[in-house]
């Protein structure tokens, strides 16, 4: 069951949506606890000053922005919360916009907008008249004292919000060598495009994957807990290099379905 962080709405023209917001997802990764190997013991991590060459405590501890080189300026706590912005669970809608539009690069974080209560019906309304347009909703909701970019979406007969990068966070691609542009002949475009449909499905089906390093970790887990030990795996051999139309070739040839072999009747025997 995902759980509920807050309440607040989703305010458009004169109409206000109650909503609460839950957790849309969470990392299944394996985090690991550093351990001192002598004795089997979790370590403990200090604060250390190599200046002061003294370990120290938290409480005096200040934060600082490093201007230049070495050079911080120093905030206080009290400062530092003087610049949140004002607590508000209003979420102002300021534009609907094709969700077609957006990027998912632009998106942060997910999480589950549930409707609040006696805001059923208002709560539908907007999640199908969004859901019949295809439109998105983007307004900034205060989250932890800063004001957040979201979008909100319809999805399944209800809303999502995504937290979304500001334009300044996300870095231009030009800045990326993405190669000499090259001239794509026609049979290589062919074949190219014949091995995507080979391979393509009506819709993404997430359930068909699973993190096959966290089960073999976990595997390794139940192992050692029962005393036994696992053999190392060899080092994955690298694949030559080929040219790219014996490559696509390659592919369609191995991604193609296996044909089955035709019944013949015996000579001499009438088939039907």
């Amino acid at each position: 069951m995902p759980r509920m962080l807050r309440e607040g709405s989703i305010s458009f023209g004169l109409v206000n949506v109650p909503v609460r917001l839950y957790t849309a997802a969470r990392s299944e990764s394996i985090s690991f606890n550093l351990i001192h190997a002598k004795c089997g013991s979790r370590i403990k991590q200090q604060i250390y000053c190599p200046k002061c060459e003294l370990v120290i405590e938290r409480s005096d501890l200040v934060k600082g922005y490093e201007a230049e080189k070495d050079q911080y300026v120093l905030f206080t706590e009290a400062e530092l919360d003087e610049l949140e912005a004002d607590a508000s669970d209003s979420m102002q809608i300021m534009e609907f916009i094709p969700l077609s539009s957006v990027d998912p690069l632009y998106y942060e974080k997910t999480y589950f907008l549930g409707p609040g209560k006696g805001g059923e019906k208002t709560y539908q309304l907007l999640a199908q008249a969004m859901d019949k347009t295809q439109q998105g909703a983007i307004a900034q909701y205060v989250m932890y004292g800063k004001e957040n970019l979201v979008l909100i979406r319809a999805m399944q007969g209800g809303l999502v919000l995504h937290v979304m990068y500001y334009a300044d966070e996300v870095r231009d691609f030009k800045e990326i060598d993405k190669g000499k542009q090259t001239e794509t002949r026609a049979d290589e475009m062919n074949l190219a495009i014949r091995l995507i449909d080979g391979l393509k499905k009506n819709r993404f089906r997430p359930d068909e994957y699973q993190d096959a390093y966290r089960e073999r970790v976990m595997e390794l887990i139940e192992k050692k807990q029962s005393g036994q030990t696992r053999k190392a795996r060899g080092g994955s051999k690298p694949t030559p290099v080929i040219d790219l139309m014996s490559a696509l070739k390659a592919s369609l040839e191995r991604n193609a379905p296996a044909k089955r072999p035709v019944k013949t009747a015996a000579r001499g025997k009438k088939v039907g």
